[in-house]
């Protein structure tokens, strides 16, 4: 193949962008292109190429699989970023800058004027953002794991509250960051900084932070922590397709995710909307991993198998995948694969529940395929909370009854896991049994469950009396009051083991978590106060998740007023986004009475219709 590197394409605003292009050698042109578009820089190996059988493909060899099946293969480092020009302001240039790339490829000769977008993470974030825009030329795209649908409810913020995940990569990805690399005075001033200590220290502020070394990282991510209504900061159609939707190209888009990745949500809402306004195929594959951990079996302390990876069950490998991806829809060959392996996503559970070699909790699961998501099939199922701390499918009937805890924001709930990604070093994503580790950030290292805090409610089922599916949406509604100004209520979905030789004292595995901010009860715009004492209704609308709870488990529903770090702590004073000078200790009440009924809602499916639903075998790629 021809190799032409860095070469430096001008935007609208004179900004130029690097970029390497791989050419097809001995082949006529023109070509179909393949774009990736990254912050992560263009010359090294990019994490979502990590095989199962180990190896680490780098960009040149993606290229190289790519130019020999007659693809025209591009990288481009992002404004901003290692050989581009520019200032980096993260998320907020790409839908331009991706627009303005592609309108420079289809001017060239060897373009056949039909381009394809990959990328992972922040590379799948710049392919919706110039798809927002429609771009000339765009006719296909892979997003894996990203993809803003809402980045105010998924992303960036979350049901009001600023997903701290942020931070932590704005801190890391500072040290790469054109002034880190001139300088290493600056380089070294960051690496010195203790970011556990300044987690510690939080609500930072302009000059009082870990990345003040590094100021346009800085000002940037103070800017998303302030921005807590949704307001015209957030309608941006980098970071919300959701008000572009209509006017998205009718191309194919495979859509990939995972239920512990930070972008359950985006990826569902963007799938659904595609398949909604378009008649181009959508397809869709929900795995159960870390963000872009593909080829990884377990997440966190759990393990799911090996019919877990994506090599060898869903496809050959993901290269193979994304190659044919594109030879069928950049080419003259039908669109997409068939429609009917159109959706594949992973139903966790079902497993022995012993420990593994490794220590690994045995969860297990296996491949579903379908035509659709929600899978056929699927109802909706009620549970109540009640005063005696259950979940039943019955209604309350004790009047007036509630159940009342003291949230302090000096001493906030831990985060133990859940569907998160980038907060390295400071906090994990994945499943955990829900004890309150010395090795989390923010626990009191006892080992004791998280249950036995007197500032979390838990509600639990009677032992299952047969498997049941939660497979789809679900939603919290909560009747609630307090006697602070605001103050936040978080939900998090557990299944749980019961007692065995292995775990004495049974194994709670997280599945899925939310919040809510209560300003934002009624409207995301025009956020409202409480009126101490006064009852309302707050919901909160965790990932939607895949399980299988097995006979004699529990559903267990725990409800909090903090998750952090994955989530800023409230200070229950009112006081504007990202300020903290007055904290007060809040009085939280959740009401379990007839007239004020909080339920869990939940989308799930008869263990019936599993076999008609179950993955035949491996696929080609």
């Amino acid at each position: 193949m021809q190799i032409l590197r860095n070469q430096m394409i001008p935007m609208r605003d004179g900004v130029r962008l690097a970029t390497d292009i791989y050419l097809p050698a001995d082949l006529p042109g023109p070509f179909a292109v393949v774009i990736e578009r990254t912050p992560y820089d263009k010359s090294k190996p990019s994490r979502s190429e990590k095989q199962l059988d180990g190896q680490h493909i780098s960009r040149e060899q993606m290229a190289e699989r790519f130019t020999a099946k007659g693809f025209v293969a591009i990288f481009q480092d992002c404004r901003g970023r290692y050989a581009s020009e520019g200032l980096f302001t993260k998320y907020t240039a790409e839908g331009e800058d991706g627009f303005d790339t592609l309108a420079w490829i289809v001017q060239q000769p060897w373009c056949n004027g039909r381009i394809g977008s990959m990328g992972l993470s922040y590379a799948a974030h710049t392919q919706l953002a110039m798809a927002c825009l429609h771009p000339p030329g765009l006719v296909s795209m892979a997003l894996d794991s990203g993809g803003f649908a809402n980045a105010f409810q998924c992303g960036i913020r979350q049901g009001g509250a600023f997903e701290l995940k942020q931070a932590t990569w704005a801190f890391r990805q500072a040290k790469e960051s054109p002034a880190a690399l001139a300088d290493p005075l600056i380089r070294e001033a960051l690496e010195q900084e203790d970011i556990h200590q300044w987690f510690a220290r939080m609500p930072w502020q302009p000059g009082q932070s870990p990345i003040r070394h590094v100021p346009e990282y800085e000002a940037y991510l103070l800017e998303q922590w302030a921005q807590g209504s949704f307001g015209p900061y957030w309608q941006k159609p980098g970071i919300y397709a959701e008000g572009h939707y209509e006017a998205l190209p009718d191309i194919p888009v495979l859509f990939m995710s995972s239920w512990y990745d930070a972008y359950v949500s985006s990826t569902l809402a963007n799938y659904t909307a595609f398949k909604r306004h378009n008649r181009a195929p959508q397809h869709l594959i929900m795995g159960p991993w870390l963000h872009g951990d593909r080829n990884i079996t377990h997440s966190g302390d759990v393990e799911f198998g090996p019919q877990a990876a994506f090599d060898g069950h869903v496809a050959e490998n993901w290269l193979a995948c994304r190659l044919d991806w594109f030879e069928r829809s950049l080419n003259d060959s039908p669109a997409a694969p068939p429609d009917n392996a159109s959706v594949r996503v992973f139903l966790m559970g079902g497993g022995a529940g012993t420990p593994d070699a490794h220590g690994r909790l045995q969860h297990g699961g296996r491949w579903l395929e379908s035509t659709q998501w929600p899978l056929p099939g699927s109802q909706t199922l009620n549970l109540y909370l009640d005063h005696h701390q259950r979940l039943s499918p019955h209604a309350p009937t004790a009047s007036d009854a509630s159940l009342s805890y003291r949230a302090d924001p000096d001493h906030p709930v831990p985060t133990l896991g859940g569907a998160l990604t980038s907060g390295a070093p400071v906090f994990v994503g994945g499943a955990f049994d829900q004890r309150e580790r010395p090795d989390f950030f923010g626990t009191h290292g006892n080992h004791q469950p998280l249950t036995e805090r007197a500032d979390v409610l838990s509600f639990e089922t009677e032992p299952l009396a047969e498997d049941l599916i939660v497979a789809g949406p679900l939603q919290i509604e909560l009747w609630i009051d307090s006697d602070a100004p605001d103050t936040d209520f978080t939900a998090k979905l557990v299944d749980v083991y019961p007692p065995s030789a292995d775990y004495p004292e049974g194994y709670a595995m997280n599945l899925t978590d939310g919040i809510r901010r209560c300003r934002y009860r009624d409207s995301w715009e025009h956020p409202t106060l409480l009126t101490p004492g006064q009852r309302v209704k707050v919901v909160i609308e965790p990932f939607a998740t895949c399980n299988l709870f097995k006979r004699g488990h529990r559903l267990r529903l725990d409800i909090a007023s903090s998750n952090f770090p994955r989530f800023d702590v409230n200070p229950n004073s009112g006081e504007p986004e990202g300020q903290a000078r007055h904290k007060r200790i809040a009085n939280n009440t959740v009401h379990l009475s007839p007239g004020f009924a909080s339920r869990l809602i939940l989308t799930t499916l008869a263990a019936e219709t599993l076999d008609n639903l179950a993955s035949a075998s491996t696929p080609d790629a």
